[in-house]
C-alpha cells in the first residue's frame, strides 16, 4: 500500500501565490498585520490610477532608444473625466486627429500606441524596458516599426483610432492595466489587425501582467513578436489567431540564456 502523499504547510502554499492565502485571524477579524498590508496594497493600487502621466518623459525615454514618437489625447479632457467616461478615452480628440491625419500614411506594417489607460505608473516603469527586448525580436523577423504614438487619456480601443487614421495594417497597443491588490503596475499589451473604431475585443490579441513579478520583459517580447508576425502573415487577431507561442518560449529563453553565459 502506498503512503499517502505528504501535505504541504500553509506557509508553503503562501510561497507559491500572491494571492491571499491563509492570513490566520484575530477573534473573528483579521490579524493586524495582514489588514495592514491589505490596505497598503489597496492604497498603492489606487494611487497607480490617479498618477499622473508624462508623456514628454516617456518621449524622451523612446528618443533614447532611437525612436521618434509624437503624443496626442483621447476627448477625455482630464483623469476625471477619463474614470468617468470610458468612452471618451476611445477616441481622439478633434486637435490630435487632425495631427494624425496630415500625417503621412504607413508604409511600414506596424504601428506602436503607448497610452497610459488604468496605470500611468505601469507605462513609466515597464514601456521603454518592454521595447528594448521586442524591438531586435521584430526586426530578427524583418518586421519595422513605423508611426510611434504616445496617448493620454487612452483606452485600449484608441488604437483602433490611431491605426485606421495611419492606414497601419496592425497596431500594438501598449497600456497601462487595471491595477490589482498583488499588482498596480501590471502593462498590457493588444495587437489588433487592420484597425479601425468599432472592433470588438474579440478581434485583437491580449499579451498582459507584463511586470516584475509577473511576465518578464523577455517572455513578453517573444510572445508579442510571434503573434505579430503571425497576425500579418495571416492577415488576422484576435480569437481567430490563438497564441501558440507558449510550448517554444521556456526552450527559447533557456537558449538565449545559455548563450549570454557563454559570451559572458
Amino acid at each position: 500500500m502506498k503512503p499517502p502523499p505528504s501535505s504541504r504547510s500553509l506557509t508553503e502554499l503562501r510561497k507559491l501565490t500572491p494571492a491571499r492565502v491563509a492570513l490566520g485571524r484575530a477573534g473573528i477579524s483579521m490579524p493586524t498585520e495582514a489588514l495592514l498590508e491589505f490596505s497598503l496594497d489597496h492604497a498603492r493600487a489606487r494611487d497607480a490610477v490617479h498618477a499622473d502621466f508624462d508623456p514628454s518623459a516617456l518621449i524622451s525615454g523612446l528618443g533614447d532608444l532611437g525612436i521618434d514618437a509624437m503624443g496626442v489625447r483621447s476627448r477625455a479632457a482630464n483623469r476625471r473625466e477619463y474614470l468617468r467616461r470610458p468612452d471618451l478615452g476611445r477616441r481622439l480628440d478633434p486637435a490630435s486627429e487632425s495631427v494624425l491625419s496630415q500625417h503621412t500614411p504607413d508604409t511600414t506594417q506596424l504601428a506602436l500606441v503607448i497610452g497610459d489607460g488604468l496605470s500611468p505608473t505601469a507605462v513609466h516603469a515597464h514601456a521603454v524596458a518592454l521595447l528594448q527586448k521586442l524591438i531586435p525580436r521584430l526586426t530578427a523577423v524583418q518586421i519595422s516599426i513605423g508611426s510611434v504614438i504616445v496617448a493620454s487619456g487612452a483606452r485600449v480601443a484608441l488604437g483602433d483610432d490611431i491605426g485606421a487614421i495611419l492606414a497601419s495594417r496592425m497596431v500594438v497597443m501598449l497600456i497601462g492595466e487595471r491595477p490589482g491588490l498583488s499588482a498596480p503596475d501590471s502593462l498590457g499589451a493588444y495587437l489588433t489587425f487592420a484597425p479601425r473604431v468599432g472592433l470588438s475585443d474579440a478581434e485583437r490579441n491580449c499579451v498582459s501582467n507584463i511586470h516584475r513579478a509577473g511576465l518578464s520583459y523577455d517572455e513578453a517580447a517573444f510572445r508579442i513578436a510571434w503573434l505579430v508576425r503571425e497576425g500579418l502573415a495571416r492577415n488576422v487577431t484576435g480569437v481567430a489567431l490563438k497564441d501558440e507561442s507558449g510550448d517554444r518560449t521556456p526552450q527559447r529563453l533557456a537558449n538565449s540564456a545559455r548563450a549570454n553565459n557563454s559570451a559572458s
